[in-house]
């Protein structure tokens, strides 16, 4: 009991004492000198009370709730620094932050299908409270969605979380590099998200921003079968809300020997159509007009669920609206071969662009033997020329690798008359890199700056043509779906995803314009509005705004609402449990005060007792 009870309670009830009035007043006076609050509890202690509890009124903690809080106090006998104390006071325990109101920053490098995983997280991030912010500097915590294709990549995903670290930001991983090495030393004690775990992302960020550290990394299954991955119909932010990027299947069925990607994304796991058809509705409900079909090989569409991609497309050619398009990603040279025929009618709808990316990555076969890439230079020519014939003006997009192990000269002219054979409208030209664990960082290197000349000499026959110079004069019809990087032109695409700069008219923005080709670039083509052409608007509903979330279906509502609840009540209970640990330090320290007090106040009544003792005898 401490000091305030014993004095209401009567160990030290001057009156009990039985002394002379006199001496009544001379200690009262040396009390009241020592205990300040004497007078006061003097006057309220008409009754004796048990304890300092039972001055405690209904509204306040009861003993059981403060005894509950007394995890959070640390007790110290002595305390000299009292404005530290009183800033140690007030400081809420460690466990009493609240998800759900951080800012947080996410950063994505990579491909398509990454970036839709990248919306895919802030959709549910900000449904469930967070602040999705483009300010890295204002932000509570980066979440960092990473590509593992080429060292670069992985070079400013790993300055990035050096960075994170110095500017002391909780810090989320996600994407193909921390998924296929997540052992790797500067990703150590820092929490980790899966590529098909990307639906658990609020778990992962709550755990972490509390101070813990969380992996997820496992792969989604069904009966022992593996998925394509988290749902589709979750939340997502879209980076630009007039297109929707959906991912139609995982991983691949290849083993390509300089592949870092099939590390992370396995092998093939597709979507069932109906998933992939609904999802295409919901984006169409929410104003998109233009859907990306994105993965690893969509070639390899539903080898693994009994179906193929044409199947796939023409179901979703049939909901389209009218006024929007669809564009197909990347496809291996192996797998298109079985439906060449198929995907050139699909190529020809006019809801379809004419365009397709095919990867050849070397003209040599020797080259792509070693590579394993399971087709040969006469493959990809054959479909190649095929859709030429058959899809009159397409654009075929292609990649190639410069410097892979083991490539010559000769290897690498044999690329070059490729090049200048097909002249690609769009070519994507990288410097081979040996991505750590895979068979082809194990091959004899060719000299980095031999690879570095290959790469800088076939960009100089890249560049040496234009692609569009025969189009000036030409009439198309262009969809308007974004904002040019210099925000000079709106971008908009012909049939055929060929690049159209179109003045900054807000009255284009997701519509179809009729346009006259007036200037062409390597990479572009201007377009002038024809005066007296319609704007057709396609058959949707209205674009959500920029960073609205979408895809909030009513079972994700009542998750949401269930999650909200809970964090509700555990703020609540932790403010309690804060308001508890302080009153209980309060009176802690009291009770050491007093102890003082006590001690000096009992050596006193000693000396007084005594001297009235002699006294009285």
């Amino acid at each position: 009991m401490n000091v305030a009870g014993r004095m209401c309670h009567g160990e030290l009830h001057l009156k009990s004492l039985q002394l002379p009035e006199s001496g009544v007043l001379i200690l009262s006076l040396w009390t009241g000198l020592l205990f300040p609050d004497y007078w006061m509890l003097s006057a309220s202690c008409g009754t004796l009370l048990d304890d300092i509890e039972d001055i405690v009124s209904q509204e306040d903690s009861k003993p059981q709730d403060r005894h509950f809080a007394r995890k959070h106090v640390v007790p110290k006998v002595r305390r000299r620094h009292t404005q530290k104390y009183l800033q140690e006071e007030n400081s809420p325990p460690s466990d009493s932050t609240i998800p759900g109101i951080q800012k947080i920053w996410i950063r994505t490098w990579g491909c398509s299908h990454n970036n839709s995983d990248g919306e895919y997280m802030a959709g549910q991030l900000a449904a469930f409270g967070y602040k999705i912010t483009e300010n890295a500097s204002e932000a509570d915590l980066w979440l960092l969605n990473s590509c593992t294709v080429k060292n670069p990549a992985e070079d400013h995903f790993r300055n990035s979380i050096k960075k994170a670290q110095e500017e002391n930001k909780k810090i989320v991983l996600a994407g193909c590099v921390p998924q296929a090495q997540p052992r790797q030393d500067y990703l150590k004690g820092l929490s980790v998200i899966g590529v098909q775990q990307i639906d658990r992302v609020v778990e992962v960020v709550e755990e972490t921003i509390k101070g813990h550290s969380v992996r997820l990394l496992g792969q989604k299954k069904d009966n022992g079968k593996r998925l394509g991955g988290a749902r589709l119909d979750l939340p997502k932010i879209r980076k630009n809300p007039l297109i929707e990027i959906i991912s139609i299947n995982t991983g691949c069925l290849n083993a390509c020997t300089y592949c870092k990607t099939k590390h992370a994304r396995g092998n093939l796991a597709s979507y069932p159509i109906d998933e992939l058809v609904d999802r295409a509705k919901q984006s169409f409900q929410e104003g998109v007009c233009e859907i990306w079909l994105t993965s690893e090989d969509t070639g390899a569409y539903g080898r693994d669920i009994g179906t193929d991609l044409p199947t796939l497309l023409w179901k979703l050619v049939d909901v389209i609206p009218e006024g929007a398009m669809l564009r197909l990603g990347m496809t291996n040279p192996p797998y298109i071969l079985e439906h060449l025929e198929e995907m050139a009618k699909i190529l020809n709808h006019p809801r379809v662009y004419a365009f397709l990316h095919i990867p050849v990555q070397s003209a040599s076969d020797t080259v792509l033997m070693e590579m394993k890439r399971e087709y040969c230079v006469a493959d990809f020519k054959r479909v190649a020329d095929f859709l030429k014939e058959k899809v009159p003006g397409i654009t075929i997009a292609t990649d190639i690798i410069c410097g892979f192990p083991g490539e010559t000269d000769q290897d690498f002219q044999e690329t070059v008359k490729l090049v200048e054979e097909y002249k690609f409208p769009s070519l994507f030209i990288n410097q081979f890199y040996p991505r750590p664990g895979t068979p082809a960082a194990k091959m004899e290197q060719v000299p980095a700056q031999v690879k570095k000349q290959r790469t800088k000499d076939l960009s100089r026959v890249f560049h040496s043509y234009n692609p569009y110079d025969h189009k000036i004069g030409e009439r198309q019809q262009v969809l308007v779906t974004e904002e040019s990087f210099d925000s000079k032109f709106y971008v908009a695409h012909n049939r055929f995803y060929e690049q159209v700069l179109v003045p900054k008219n807000p009255i284009f923005m997701g519509k179809m314009v009729e346009v006259d080709i007036y200037e062409s670039g390597k990479h572009f083509m201007k377009g002038r509005p024809v005066s007296d052409a319609k704007v057709c608007t396609p058959s949707i509903s209205k674009p959500l705004a920029k960073g609205e979330v979408s895809g909030l279906t009513e079972e994700f509502r009542n998750r949401l609402g269930n999650h909200l609840s809970s964090i509700s009540h555990s703020s609540a209970a932790t403010q309690r449990d804060s308001a508890s640990s302080r009153m209980v330090l309060q009176l802690q320290r009291l009770h050491q005060d007093c102890a003082l007090k006590m001690s000096v106040g009992l050596a006193l009544f000693a000396l007084l007792f005594a001297f009235f003792v002699k006294i009285y005898n």
